[in-house]
């Protein structure tokens, strides 16, 4: 019955995260979804959420590591993965295998210095960004080529239950990531269960180290135990010895596939248990050493933390001509590019989630340390002014929530007019699409010539959302684009430079 209702309560919460990241149609209510990428760790501790850091840990003292088993979508995915090769090989079957403390211990050093640093390197090993990266960039084409297919069949039968969609990748890189990333951790599981959740991933390894002095606990009555080794046989997790009737409970993630195996009921999660039947005899128990030695390199991990190879980029459209931004645009209420990539761990949930498609991953426009961190650009789309949805859905706190009236004057870039190749000059011909465009008005037109008009600019109260940029007809260059800001401002109110303007024209300037 345990296993039953973990896999239950694990395919349920494995569902939602997948369905919110590539859920192009808005179908699913936010809130739960929300509520489940902000329950995970790494995010957690990069957004500062006390509550989320205490329930999880007072989770994990009392019942193990179950937020690896249920709550994480990596280790879902991992057991979705070795129960697909069960299923392709019935003969498989696990075997002990030694804790690799020094990997484990050397990884989550790593993780700790890279957390004061590059949150982006973070993201690498971080599972839950691990597998978002994957979801957004792998599962949310595939889901879409389907709704395309349903679309095409319901058609024919007159039905339109689906509406056809553009099918993309957001970047080549961040596909390729992800894909690697996919495949790497997928022949980890396909081979070995849990490989990567106990000797990589550093939540495992903060976990493990809580779940030793959980309330619960799997436990070997050796009294009972013949020493068949069903259990080791079964446990992705390679952290049950039949043969000395242990358990290594730094590594059991809870799934409880051996508690339904044993035919002498000498397994059973539980408190502890008197001393006769504890989990192995004095005389049996090996002597734990993981707690001396995360304890030693806690105190060891002063390690040099890696440099940022490469300074903030330059970015540009196509064309031959280039014109090069200064600062990459980063999204609405990330505050600065620093935050950016002090926070930000590229789970690209907001990639995913932007209804106009202006979020995609960078390249080197933040610089090597920001690589696939989300940036703004303004070929597909640009940002709507009364969006929100970025802010709303990232769990890190990289994206500052912000409410409408907020949004309206957050200031993330300034526009930049081309004269010499806008169409109104070069074609003499009438054009204002970027005026019309405009939210704010920081792009108005005034007389040019020969009734014509073109387009005048007030930076003080543009936002930089990019529709100006997106609609501009000029090719190969647009001849208006937005240049971001390094640190995001409030942009002055319409209404106050509309006063301003008025006071100025009483005194006939």
């Amino acid at each position: 019955m345990l296993k039953k209702i973990r896999t239950a309560i694990s395919i349920a919460l494995f569902s939602l995260i997948t369905f919110f990241f590539i859920d192009f149609a808005g179908l699913m209510p936010g809130d739960t979804a929300k509520l489940l990428t902000k329950m995970q760790l790494i995010p957690a501790m990069l957004s500062l959420s006390a509550a989320v850091l205490i329930a999880l840990a007072a989770l994990t003292l009392l019942l193990g590591r179950v937020y690896c088993s249920s709550i994480c979508p990596m280790g879902v995915f991992q057991d979705v993965v070795a129960w697909l090769s069960k299923r392709v090989f019935p003969k498989k079957r696990y075997r002990f295998s030694k804790p690799k403390n020094i990997l484990r211990i050397t990884m989550l050093a790593a993780a700790g210095v890279i957390f004061l640093k590059f949150p982006l390197l973070l993201g690498f090993i971080d599972p839950y960004s691990a597998y978002g990266r994957v979801a957004a960039n792998v599962f949310r084409p595939v889901y879409m080529a389907g709704n395309n297919a349903l679309e095409a069949i319901f058609t024919t039968f007159g039905s339109y239950a689906f509406y056809k969609t553009n099918v993309f990748i957001a970047s080549a890189t961040a596909f390729t990531v992800a894909l690697l990333t996919m495949a790497a951790i997928g022949y980890l599981a396909w081979r070995h269960g849990r490989a990567y959740c106990n000797t990589i991933c550093p939540v495992g390894t903060i976990l493990g180290f809580l779940s030793k002095f959980s309330v619960f606990k799997i436990r070997i009555d050796h009294s009972k135990c013949n020493g068949c080794r069903a259990c080791e046989m079964k446990c992705k997790a390679a952290c049950i010895s039949g043969k000395r009737h242990t358990v290594d409970h730094s590594r059991c993630v809870g799934c409880f596939s051996c508690l339904d195996i044993c035919h002498k009921n000498a397994i059973s999660f539980s408190p502890a248990l008197t001393r006769k039947s504890a989990d192995a005899s004095p005389a049996q128990r090996p002597v734990d050493e993981g707690k001396r030695r995360f304890l030693k390199a806690g105190v060891a991990t002063a390690v040099a933390a890696p440099v940022a190879a490469a300074k903030d980029g330059a970015a540009s459209l196509t064309g031959t001509r280039k014109y090069v931004r200064q600062h990459p645009i980063s999204p609405p209420g990330s505050v600065s590019t620093e935050n950016m990539l002090k926070r930000c761990t590229s789970c690209h949930l907001c990639i995913s989630k932007c209804p106009s498609r202006a979020l995609k991953p960078a390249f080197m426009e933040y610089g090597l340390a920001g690589m696939m961190q989300p940036v703004m650009y303004f070929e597909k789309g640009f940002c709507n002014f009364d969006c929100t949805i970025c802010s709303e859905v990232c769990p890190t706190g990289a994206i500052k929530r912000l409410t409408k009236e907020e949004k309206h004057l957050n200031q993330g870039g300034r526009v930049v007019f081309t004269r010499d190749i806008c169409v109104v000059q070069v074609e003499e011909t009438s054009c204002g699409a970027c005026s019309e465009h405009c939210p704010t008005q920081a792009v108005t037109m005034i007389p040019y010539k020969d009734g014509l008009t073109i387009p005048h600019l007030n930076v003080e109260i543009c936002i930089g959302c990019g529709g100006c940029e997106f609609i501009c007809p000029a090719r190969p260059l647009r001849a208006i684009h937005v240049e971001g800001l390094a640190v995001q401002g409030k942009a002055k109110p319409f209404e106050e430079q509309e006063k301003e303007d008025k006071e100025i024209n009483s005194f006939g300037f």
